[in-house]
């Protein structure tokens, strides 16, 4: 896919919904506050949350360029000190569109090693992207006194560079696109995603929590946000692994590709919603498809 159009498709998410009945799309701000210094900033693009203290402000995830300045004028609000981190949680565009804004307001940027690389593959002028300057391969920790901040890599999944991070003192995570809150989610094939692997990430990081940890997600049906617990995680979980069984019992039972993938819902689960053809089952069950048929590369 074109970097163009897959960034006209991202930005479905935050407008392709507009579209549904009965469903709140807009509140007074666009942040909101959770605990321990953190809380989310949505408005357009993946979810971008967000830490301070008196020494430093940490924001994950940069949406686009113009969410990233409202984002950089009004945190002040907030308070946070003069050290400034943005983590990147992987390479998408409506996650790290914004990067260049935060940089010229002297941000740091921190990611998985991967990210940089896959933003300049998907990228259609390489020169134009502004990267993280400092990467791990595996997890990064930042001691800010009173928050340990983890960043963790568990292993392809939505891509093969999605970090979760995690603030320890609050208790709170933000998952990136790793979590597509009742939506179907984007499996980005061609940036090493695995939903085999993305299954075990769900579960790993729903165990590595506890019942009173708060998930931030990247994206979320309307209806039921973009926070929320480790149910959440194990829900798509589910999703994932009924989309793989699905698949396997139609090569199992000969049938062909078009009919395994022309399925437009799951009974199991009928909170998912398809805000456009981009992110519906039947392009999912035709990722799974090549996953189970041609390995994960």
């Amino acid at each position: 896919m074109k970097r163009i159009d897959f960034l006209k498709n991202v930005a479905l998410l935050s407008a392709g919904t507009a579209l549904l009945p009965k469903i709140k799309l807009f509140q007074d701000s666009p942040f909101t506050e959770l605990r321990g210094g953190t809380g989310i900033f949505t408005m357009r693009g993946g979810t971008i949350g967000w830490f301070v203290s008196d020494d430093v402000t940490i924001a994950i995830d940069s949406q686009y360029a113009e969410p990233a300045a409202d984002f950089i004028s009004g945190i002040d609000s907030f308070g946070g000190g003069p050290e400034t981190i943005l983590i990147n949680t992987h390479h998408h565009g409506d996650h790290t569109g914004g990067n260049g804004t935060f940089k010229e307001s002297g941000y740091r940027i921190i990611a998985h090693e991967r990210v940089p690389v896959l933003q300049r593959q998907s990228a259609d002028d390489a020169s134009a992207i502004v990267a993280a300057e400092e990467t791990f391969a595996e997890q990064h920790e930042l001691d800010l006194g009173n928050e340990r901040v983890h960043i963790k890599y568990y292993g392809r999944a939505h891509t093969s560079g999605d970090s979760v991070t995690w603030f320890r003192e609050a208790n709170v995570a933000h998952m990136g696109d790793l979590m597509f809150n009742r939506l179907y989610p984007f499996i980005d094939r061609g940036s090493g995603a695995s939903i085999e692997n993305w299954i075990n990430v769900l579960e790993t990081v729903a165990a590595e929590g506890d019942s009173d940890t708060q998930y931030i997600f990247g994206h979320g049906n309307p209806e039921f946000g973009v926070t929320g617990s480790a149910d959440d995680l194990l829900h798509k979980r589910d999703f994932l692994t009924k989309l793989l069984e699905h698949t396997q019992e139609g090569i199992n039972a000969g049938r062909s590709r078009e009919e395994i993938t022309s399925q437009e819902s799951f009974d199991e689960f009928p909170d998912f919603i398809s805000p456009s053809d981009f992110l519906s089952l039947p392009r999912n069950l035709n990722v799974a498809y090549q996953e189970l048929t041609e390995g994960n590369g």
